[in-house]
């Protein structure tokens, strides 16, 4: 049998030793290979478990020619990822569904577009298995990056260009469903008897935004053009979005806002302006996204998408596409709800 030194780090030559096996069957079932009888593949865990034995990563990245690692890609500055608590609690579902598969997150940013140079080369240079990127804008190269590297990709959200997610090539993408979620917000304004209803949207290159905007036509097809108001998912730009509706329409009773950041902006505007909330202007956000619609002044009444499921479920798509199934990449929309709270 091979000495071990006291303190050196068992081989995988010690553990076939131990187990009573050769070094390439301890290979296959340390890498998760098939073919080898089960209690063979009792007797390697067995010595592993004894010994200690650690795999060595880069190893086992020639046996299998996979990292381990997926990269997630957020197409927003990291002024905006580290104030919005969207980002970190689609982060944590992603992170808890890759941690579960003993699978590593390699955080990618992108402050500007000359960062897409940079990613590519990370992206070719097969440091990771696969990506999952969110928060896209339309002309956001990065699906057209993913592609030409032949890189499996899911995203957040619907890209600007999806393909058929049932051919090669084709874009992979969990969304909620911001129409439906928008419709359901401007039709409980209707219903309460408002009659002035403006909107805050999201930026229009962002296919979130877009859909919400949809969903407010959907309901309020006639609806005046001053009544609506771009803004930037955050809180300064819903308040500047707020007061621009307010000069423009002093008339307005009630809002919905494409997010819950935006909707707490529009809020201090309209308390600074001394207009009561709910009484003469309701306010309903997007996401419910804690605690910033619990803790609002009064709490926000929102539309709900659930942000960390999302995550874990993007994540498990990816996996999924990575053992090999399904055979072809899918696409899902989940469910919104509204929570009624104190602003509307």
């Amino acid at each position: 049998m091979p000495e071990q030194r006291p303190g050196s780090r068992p081989t995988l030559e010690a553990v076939a030793t131990r187990a009573g096996v050769s070094r390439a069957t301890v290979s296959r079932v340390v890498n998760g290979g098939d073919g080898v009888r089960a209690h063979l593949v009792d007797k390697v865990r067995e010595a592993v478990r004894d010994l200690g034995y650690v795999p060595n990563p880069a190893a086992r990245t020639l046996v299998t020619r996979r990292t381990g690692a997926v990269a997630v890609i957020i197409a927003e500055p990291e002024t905006r990822i580290f104030s919005d608590p969207y980002f970190s609690r689609q982060l944590r579902g992603i992170s808890k569904e890759l941690t579960a598969h003993d699978a590593q997150l390699v955080l990618l940013l992108v402050e500007d577009r000359g960062d897409y140079e940079r990613i590519e080369r990370y992206l070719a240079g097969g440091h990771v298995d696969g990506a999952l990127a969110f928060s896209l804008h339309t002309d956001d190269p990065l699906p057209g990056i993913t592609r030409r590297i032949g890189l499996p990709t899911v995203y957040g959200g619907r890209p600007g260009w999806t393909g058929d997610p049932s051919e090669p090539g084709g874009a992979a993408y969990v969304d909620a469903d911001n129409r439906g979620g928008a419709r359901e917000a401007v039709r409980f304004l209707v219903a309460q008897g408002r009659r002035s209803i403006a909107h805050i949207a999201g930026p229009l290159d962002q296919t979130s935004a877009a859909d919400r905007l949809s969903g407010y036509r959907d309901v309020l097809p006639a609806a005046d053009d001053a009544l609506i108001a771009e803004g930037d998912f955050t809180v300064a730009g819903g308040a500047r979005a707020m007061a621009g509706l307010l000069d423009r329409r002093p008339d307005v009773d009630a809002v919905f806002a494409a997010n819950d950041l935006m909707a707490t902006g529009a809020l201090r505007v309209l308390r600074d302006r001394g207009l009561a909330v709910p009484a003469q202007v309701a306010v309903v956000g997007f996401d419910d996204a804690e605690p910033v619609a619990e803790s609002s002044d009064p709490p926000l009444t929102t539309v709900r998408q659930d942000i960390e499921g999302m995550g874990r479920l993007m994540a498990r798509m990816l996996l999924e596409t990575l053992g090999g199934e399904p055979a072809a990449p899918r696409s899902v929309v989940t469910a919104t709800s509204l929570v009624r709270r104190a602003s509307a």
